[in-house]
């Protein structure tokens, strides 16, 4: 039984560079290929076109889970590669994988990059592209997404605050990637029980750890060629960014979005 050969894909951020680190760690001899993704690329607006879209639909709420979840971080992580310290940047390194910074995960550069390093799966980590079905093709195993939620519930970038929001169970769901948002065949699912007044952002935190132990049993089940009594759910209405009218409700429910200990999450976040 020869390990599976690994694309692994994230975008940095508080709520999963440990786990994305400790997947990487654990997976360090099938890991071929990373692919980072650029956050504020401009097929998203940049930085100004995203924090204007933000603002217009969710208010000023929702920007200490933007800036505690992913500002803070990326500024860090900038400063640590610039510095030559990164944490996923050196790990990449140590292991001499190649290291990708993505604009367009369907490009000519990342699928390129994909053909010159033969990957038998893509490991989507925390990643805010959808991948073409031709992309897809490209790899033997497809793709696995680890979706911090329990789908087909919550679909979409948020799915903590949703099951925050409706007072509904926190969980995990590893699934196929197809070109449609968290919408794939589900190859494994756990609830996760978190104590009262968990944040939105420390639930992710804690549910993107689970989920990559989850991902690496799948894995390993993958590679020993087992068949997965795979369950394809119904698709159910998309979550998007909560609306400040959502936030508003959350706020008034005692729903925390952030924590005092996520900002500390934040500074010290495993990214680079």
């Amino acid at each position: 039984m020869r390990p599976l050969r690994i694309a692994l894909l994230t975008l940095e951020s508080a709520l999963s560079a440990g786990p994305v680190l400790d997947f990487a760690r654990a997976h360090a001899g099938q890991i071929v290929l990373i692919g980072r993704s650029i956050p504020y690329r401009p097929a998203m607006g940049g930085m100004l076109g995203q924090m204007r879209a933000h603002w217009r639909r969710s208010g000023p709420r929702f920007f200490p889970f933007l800036l505690a979840g992913y500002g803070v971080p990326q500024t860090v992580g900038d400063l640590r590669r610039a510095l030559g310290i990164g944490a996923l940047t050196g790990f990449a390194r140590q292991h001499r994988i190649p290291l990708r910074a993505v604009e367009d995960v369907n490009g000519t550069g990342f699928t390129t990059a994909l053909a010159e390093t033969h990957p038998d799966v893509i490991v989507s980590f925390h990643f805010d592209q959808i991948l073409t079905g031709e992309t897809l093709a490209r790899v033997p195993g497809g793709g696995i997404n680890i979706h911090p939620g329990l789908l087909p519930r919550h679909r979409g970038p948020v799915p903590t605050f949703w099951a925050m929001q409706e007072n509904s169970s926190f969980g995990v769901t590893v699934h196929r990637m197809v070109p449609r948002i968290d919408a794939g065949g589900i190859l494994a699912q756990q609830s996760l029980d978190l104590p009262p007044g968990t944040s939105a952002l420390a639930a992710a935190r804690l549910l993107h750890a689970l989920g990559g132990r989850m991902a690496t049993r799948v894995l390993a089940e993958m590679a020993q060629g087992k068949g997965f009594p795979e369950m394809v759910p119904p698709v159910l209405p998309y979550c998007p960014f909560p609306s400040a009218g959502a936030l508003r409700e959350a706020a008034r429910a005692g729903h925390r979005l952030v924590g005092w200990d996520d900002w500390r999450q934040a500074l010290f976040a495993p990214v680079g």
